[in-house]
């Protein structure tokens, strides 16, 4: 039988312990400080017994993973247990060290229960731990599945009804008829500021991917509640009204931690561009770039009326061969003559209170010399392990990078990589076998860096290198320099907020 499993020092003081029969605290701190003084240093065994107990042990750096069970015990099975136990650990720590073992005891003493139970070994390996312990539920990513598609079909019914009610404030308009007042509003003049500030919360809701869920007692909750079946869309609908305080306040908590780096402007003119360009890359591991697809375009919002009749002065000094293409109710002859983006009936005006693209462009190429950020990833055997060099390099320096996140898919099953040199910091996801390597700026100060690590391994192991980051800079130098109207040509004072994404950057 097992009477306890624990992590201790050479000089016997335990770190974590777990008993598996009833013990007290004072008996088996006892047990463990006469440890290392039983220790024989001229043998190499890895047991040793006393009068009633007997110690299995192994090695671990400066610590030790020590087994105690009784003297009838069949070593044979407590062996192969130890090494089962052994394992464990650099699941759960990146290093063997005494506080970095602390602060995962309580991972590491919920894996002991998963190996032994009552003193008596149970039938599983590491893979098997590893599932028992994560907790994951099918039913659990079904139910959270099921919720996320109400709240996409819970907001695109609340668009909808927000544009039935913009479109009938025009009609009234049109018609020279009182506005209708919407939510107990009876006066056109507060309807306008009313529908204005429904378009607004729909845009907010729409900043992150799912919407959150309404505020739940505080009470105990069961994680997999399943039992209630999916509401009615306009029920959601109501419920979301009914809380909107609440969606609001939450979706700007959330917002804010997303949008760190791209802050949108505080001041938002009345005339507002988003310039967006998202990259799609992949890479050979031996260099080369196999396909990079670059696509961008502006978004022009304008909330004022009397802003709606304007033009947007564009300057390109893309020198790739980007392919550009205006809106087919922006004048071609104008742009293209004259770089001016506006309407061909110079009568009309922009749309108001909604996102409206003007100008898209597309770039793709096998140029090595466009890649805007090259990584070299070398990893090289040394025995049973891989030391993996890689290296990031900025090769277009007007960007900026912010959060730039390197992710090397990692073994299974072998522990934690032991890392070299490094610049920056990483992250060791043992739950999806992943290193990622963090660096929160890389710009022409900081155009270069490495990464130095060592794991058990064969080179293939270490492939799709995968890059995300988020930049205010756009790649194509296209910018708006200069928005005026079109009685006058009298200049408009405008915002600007500019995005630079990833689809997809892989090293294959």
């Amino acid at each position: 039988v097992l009477l306890a499993a624990a992590v201790c020092t050479k000089a016997g003081k335990a770190i974590v312990s777990r008993q598996f029969v009833e013990m007290t605290r004072t008996r088996i701190e006892g047990l463990l400080a006469a440890f290392p003084k039983l220790m024989n240093t001229g043998k190499q065994h890895t047991f040793v017994e006393t009068e009633s107990v007997r110690y299995v042990y192994q090695p671990m750096e400066k610590l030790y993973m020590v087994l105690i069970t009784t003297k009838n015990s069949n070593i044979l099975e407590d062996l192969e247990t130890l090494r089962l136990f052994s394992r464990v650990i650099p699941e759960y720590c990146r290093a063997l060290e005494e506080n970095e073992i602390s602060e995962h005891c309580f991972d590491l003493i919920f894996a002991f229960d998963e190996i032994v139970a009552l003193g008596y070994r149970e039938n599983v390996n590491l893979a098997q731990i590893r599932t028992f312990t994560e907790m994951d539920s099918h039913e659990e990513k079904v139910f959270r599945a099921v919720r996320e598609t109400q709240e996409r079909e819970a907001k695109a019914e609340m668009r909808r009804k927000a544009k039935e009610l913009q479109q009938a404030r025009r009609d009234a308009e049109r018609h020279g008829k009182k506005a209708p007042g919407f939510g107990g509003f009876g006066s056109s003049a507060v309807s306008g500021g009313v529908t204005a500030m429904i378009t607004e919360t729909i845009i907010e809701t729409d900043k992150p991917k799912v919407a959150p869920a309404p505020a739940r007692p505080s009470g105990p909750s069961k994680a997999l509640k399943l039992g209630a079946k999916g509401k009615e869309v306009d029920n959601f609908v109501d419920k979301l009204k009914s809380e909107g305080e609440n969606i609001m306040t939450s979706v700007g908590k959330r917002s804010a931690e997303a949008a760190k780096v791209l802050a949108p402007p505080i001041n938002m003119e009345s005339v507002h561009m988003k310039i967006e360009e998202k990259i799609s890359l992949t890479c050979g591991r031996d260099g080369g770039l196999q396909n990079m697809e670059l696509h961008g375009m502006i978004m022009l919002h304008i909330s004022d009326e009397k802003f709606a009749r304007i033009r947007l002065h564009v300057e390109n000094e893309d020198k790739r061969g980007v392919q550009l293409q205006t809106h087919p109710n922006v004048d071609k002859k104008l742009f293209t003559t004259e770089s001016q983006i506006g309407l061909k009936n110079p009568e009309k005006s922009f749309p108001i209170n909604s996102d409206v693209g003007v100008l898209k462009w597309r770039l793709q190429t096998t140029e090595e010399s466009f890649i805007p950020l090259t990584i070299n990833c070398w990893p090289s055997e040394s025995g049973n392990s891989c030391d993996v060099n890689i290296e990031y390099e900025l090769q277009e320096e007007s960007l900026e990078l912010n959060d730039v996140i390197i992710t090397i898919p990692l073994p299974s099953g072998v522990g934690a990589p032991v890392i070299g040199e490094i610049d920056g910091e990483y992250r060791h996801d043992s739950r999806r076998n992943l290193l990622e390597w963090c660096l929160p700026v890389i710009d022409a100060k900081n155009k270069t860096g490495s990464l130095e690590f060592s794991i058990a391994g064969q080179p293939n192991d270490f492939f799709p290198v995968q890059v995300s980051f988020i930049s205010k800079k756009n790649y194509c130098n296209i910018q708006v320099t200069k928005v005026t109207q079109v009685d006058g040509n009298s200049p408009v004072r405008f915002s600007t907020e500019t995005t630079f994404l990833v689809d997809k950057y892989e090293i294959l």
